[in-house]
C-alpha cells in the first residue's frame, strides 16, 4: 500500500519511492534525501547530506508509469553536480545512480532505493519457513560538523557535539561514555571540528550513547561479535554492522573443560572448592578474550572497531560467565539468579575489546533451558510455524523445543558428552583424521568409512595416499552415531545394545573383549592403533540418546500428540548427523526422513540475528515469556520414556515410518549371563 505525504502543495512535484511505494509532494529544490526522511523511506546516510559517505545512492527512473499514474520527464532531478562528480572520479558511482543528498526535485519523479542504500538491508536469506534477517543494528555511525568554541557563547565541546548529533539524528537525548571525555578535545581539533560518532541505540528505551569517536569522516568498518558460549566449545562470528556480512569465524575449546566435561561436574567443582566458581569464571573469560584475538586477527580487524556483542549460552555457563555461583542450578527448584536479557558494557565482564563495546545476553527460558535455547527459538521460529516442529539442539546438554503458531514448549535433557566423542573408547573431537561417516555391508559385515579432511571412502585405492598426513586417528560424534546404527542394521548389535560374538554374527570383526564383545572398524597400523566399538561405547550412546528422546517424548505428551510434522536437528554436532542413522538409534521420534533437516548452529544464528537486528531482541524477550517450560527432572513419565528409549530404536514406540524404509534385524545376543544381563540391570537402575 502506498503512503502519501500531504504536506506539500498540489502544484508541487510528486515524488514516488520504490520499492516502498511511499509518495509525497515536495517543493522544487528539495533534496531527495530530505524527501525520503520526511516520508520515512529507508534511505541510509552517515554524513548527514554532505556528499561524503555515498550511502544515499538512488536510481531515478524516467518515462511513463501507469501503475503510479505519472510520467517522468528528463530534468525531473537537478543536474549532476561537482560533489557527485568528485565522488565518481574518486570511487565511482554505478551508471544511472545519483547521490540522494545532492540530487534535488525539479519535477514528478520515481526513485528507486537499491538494497545497498537501505538502512534495514535484507542480509541473510534463511529457509522460507524461518524468515529474512533485516539489518537494523544497535550501533550506527553519524558524521557531523561541530560549532567551534566562541568566548562570546561559552559552552563545552561536548555540549556542542551533542547539539550537532541531535540535529543530525533527531534524537532528543544523547549521552556519552565517560571514557571518551579525555580524548574528546584532541579528536575534535584533529578533525578540524568534524567528527564521526558511533552511537549505540538500545532496544529497551534507554538514551542513545556515544560509544566511539573518530576525527573527520571515518570510513572504516565497525563490527559486532556473535558468540555461542557452549559448555564444550566456544564459537564466534565477526560481522560487519554496515552490511551484515560475516567477515570471520573462529572457535576454541571451552577452557572450563578441565573442571568437568558436563555441567553438573562444574557445579560440583564450585561446591567442593572454595572460590571454584570464580576460578571457572576467570577461565572462560580468558578463553573469550583469546577468541576475540583470534577472530580479529583472522579478519585483519582492529579490536577497537568491535563495538557490539551478543552472547547465547546455557544457564550454568550464563552464571559462570557473569561471575554468579551456579550452586542453585544444581538442585531443585533450579532457580536462576536472573532470567532476563542483560545489557551491559563488555568491560564489566572482563572482555578486552573496545572501551565502548556493548554486550547483550539473550534471556534464559528457565533453570536448565538457557539463552542458547532462546537463540534457537529466534533462529528457527517454531512459534511462526504452521506445522508442528520439534527442534533439537544436540550437545552436552540438549535443548528441545516443540511448537507451532498455537504455542511452544521447551525442556532440556542432560545427554552428556558422548555425542561429541567423549566417553567413547576411540572417541575424539571432530578434527582431520577422525572417522565421520561409516557404512557396513549387511552381508559381509565389512565396514568402510570416511575421515574428516577427505572425501574418499576407505576402500578407495587412493585413500591411504590422500590421508597420509593425518592418518586415521579416532571416531568423532557423527561417526559413532553412524557406526552403531550401521551395526544395528547389519545385525551386529541387537535391540538391547549387545554386540554379538564372531559365531553369532558370522564375522571375526566381532571379537571377545573382556566379558563382552567389540567390533573392529579399522585394523590400525604402525602409527595409529585399531579403532573399535565396544559395548561400553554403545551403553554411553544409549544413555545419551535415551535422555534426548525422552525429553522430546515428554513434550509430545504435554502437547497430546504421537507424531510431529517436522524435526530440526540443531547444533554444530546436529548439523553432521545423518537423519536415518539418528532415527535407527531412536535419538529422535519417528518421522518421514525427508522431514528431518539440519539447521547447523541455530543458537549461534540466533545470536547473529540479535546482533544485526535490535528489534529481534525485543521479539525474543517477548517469546521467552510465552514459552511453556517443562522440567524433566520432576516429570514421572520421563523415567518411563527413558527406560523404553534405551533400546535401539525403542522398546515400546514402534517407529512404523522408519521400519517402512529400513530393515532392522531382530537378533538377541543376551545369553542370560555375564555383562549382557548386568547391562540390562544397570539400564533399569539408571532409568
Amino acid at each position: 500500500m502506498s503512503q502519501e505525504n500531504t504536506s506539500g502543495s498540489p502544484q508541487d512535484p510528486l515524488v514516488i519511492f520504490t520499492p516502498s511505494g511511499k509518495r509525497g509532494r515536495f517543493a522544487v529544490g528539495t533534496p531527495v534525501l530530505t524527501a525520503a526522511r520526511q516520508l520515512g523511506v529507508d534511505l541510509d546516510s552517515v554524513c548527514g547530506g554532505r556528499g561524503i559517505c555515498s550511502k544515499c545512492q538512488i536510481t531515478p527512473s524516467y518515462g511513463e508509469f501507469s501503475k503510479h499514474g505519472v510520467t517522468v520527464q528528463e530534468g525531473a532531478l537537478s543536474e549532476w553536480n561537482n560533489v557527485e562528480q568528485r565522488y565518481d572520479d574518486i570511487r565511482g558511482l554505478p551508471k544511472g545512480r545519483r547521490l540522494g543528498c545532492q540530487a534535488k526535485v525539479e519535477g514528478d519523479i520515481v526513485i528507486d532505493v537499491p538494497p545497498e542504500s537501505q538502512v534495514h538491508k535484507q542480509v541473510v536469506r534463511k529457509r522460507a519457513e524461518v524468515r529474512d534477517i533485516t539489518l537494523n543494528p544497535t550501533v550506527r555511525l553519524t558524521y557531523v560538523e561541530v560549532e567551534q568554541p566562541d568566548m562570546h557563547k561559552p559552552s563545552g565541546d561536548l555540549e556542542r557535539l551533542i547539539t550537532a548529533l541531535k540535529a543530525a539524528t533527531g534524537h532528543a537525548h544523547i549521552e556519552i561514555d565517560t571514557h571518551l571525555l579525555r580524548p574528546l578535545q584532541p579528536i575534535l581539533r584533529k578533525g578540524e571540528w568534524t567528527v564521526t560518532a558511533a552511537i549505540h541505540e538500545g532496544h529497551s528505551g534507554g538514551h542513545p550513547r556515544i560509544v566511539a569517536l573518530w576525527s573527520g569522516y571515518f570510513e572504516g568498518p565497525i563490527y559486532g561479535l556473535a558468540v555461542d558460549l557452549g559448555s564444550t566449545t566456544i564459537a564466534g562470528h565477526l560481522c560487519d554492522l554496515s552490511t551484515g556480512e560475516v567477515v570471520a569465524s573462529s572457535g576454541l575449546m571451552n577452557p572450563q573443560i578441565r573442571f568437568g566435561e558436563d555441567l553438573m561436574s562444574r557445579v560440583s567443582y564450585g561446591m567442593m572448592n572454595a572460590g571454584g566458581d570464580l576460578e571457572m569464571t576467570a577461565s572462560v573469560r580468558d578463553g573469550l578474550n583469546q577468541l576475540v584475538e583470534d577472530i580479529a586477527k583472522e579478519a585483519d580487524a582492529d579490536k577497537s572497531q568491535i563495538l557490539d556483542s551478543v552472547f547465547v549460552m546455557n544457564p550454568v555457563m550464563h552464571h559462570l560467565f557473569m561471575g554468579i555461583d551456579p550452586f542453585e542450578l544444581g538442585q531443585a527448584p533450579f532457580a536462576l539468579a536472573t532470567s532476563d536479557a542483560l545489557e551491559l558494557s563488555a568491560s564489566e565482564i572482563g572482555l578486552n575489546i573496545a572501551p565502548g563495546t556493548r554486550t547483550y545476553i539473550l534471556p534464559c527460558i528457565a533453570g536448565h533451558v538457557g539463552a542458547d535455547a532462546a537463540g534457537v527459538a529466534l533462529s528457527e521460529a517454531p512459534n511462526k510455524s504452521d506445522d508442528l516442529v520439534l527442534v533439537v539442539d544436540v550437545g552436552t546438554n540438549a535443548e528441545i523445543l516443540l511448537g507451532d503458531k498455537q504455542g511452544v514448549l521447551a525442556c532440556s535433557s542432560p545427554t552428556g558428552p558422548a555425542f561429541e566423542g567423549a566417553q567413547i573408547s576411540s572417541g575424539q573431537r571432530a578434527a582431520p583424521g577422525a572417522i565421520e561417516r561409516v557404512e557396513i555391508d549387511p552381508v559381509t559385515k565389512e565396514p568402510r568409512f570416511q575421515v574428516i579432511g577427505s572425501t574418499l571412502w576407505s576402500d578407495d585405492p587412493e585413500f591411504d595416499t590422500e590421508i597420509a598426513t593425518t592418518g586415521v586417528t579416532g571416531i568423532c560424534g557423527s561417526g559413532i552415531i553412524e557406526v552403531i546404527a550401521e551395526m544395528r542394521m547389519a545385525g551386529l548389535v541387537d535391540a538391547s545394545g549387545l554386540i554379538g560374538s564372531a559365531e553369532q554374527t558370522g564375522t571375526d570383526r566381532c571379537f571377545l573383549d573382556g566379558r563382552t564383545n567389540s567390533y573392529r572398524v579399522w585394523d590400525g597400523n604402525e602409527d595409529h592403533p585399531a579403532i573399535t566399538v565396544t559395548n561400553g561405547d554403545i551403553r554411553a550412546i544409549q544413555m545419551a540418546k535415551a535422555a534426548l528422546y525422552s525429553g522430546a517424548r515428554l513434550l509430545m505428551d504435554k502437547r497430546g500428540v504421537e507424531n510431529v510434522d517436522r524435526v530440526v536437528l540443531a547444533g554444530a554436532f546436529g548439523a553432521h548427523i545423518s537423519s536415518k542413522h539418528a532415527m535407527v538409534l531412536g535419538m529422535i521420534p519417528d518421522a518421514p526422513l525427508d522431514r528431518v533437516t539440519s539447521a547447523g548452529n541455530a543458537a549461534g544464528t540466533g545470536a547473529r540475528i540479535a546482533l544485526l537486528n535490535r528489534e529481534a531482541r525485543r521479539e525474543i524477550e517477548t517469546l521467552v515469556r510465552q514459552i511453556e517450560k517443562i522440567e524433566t527432572a520432576v516429570e514421572p513419565r520421563f523415567q518411563e520414556h527413558f527406560v523404553n528409549a534405551s533400546a535401539l530404536p525403542n522398546a515400546s514406540d514402534p517407529f512404523p515410518t522408519l521400519r517402512s524404509v529400513v530393515a532392522l534385524p531382530e537378533p538377541s545376543f543376551n545369553t542370560g549371563g555375564g555383562d549382557g544381563d548386568g547391562g540390562g540391570r544397570r539400564r533399569r537402575r539408571r532409568g
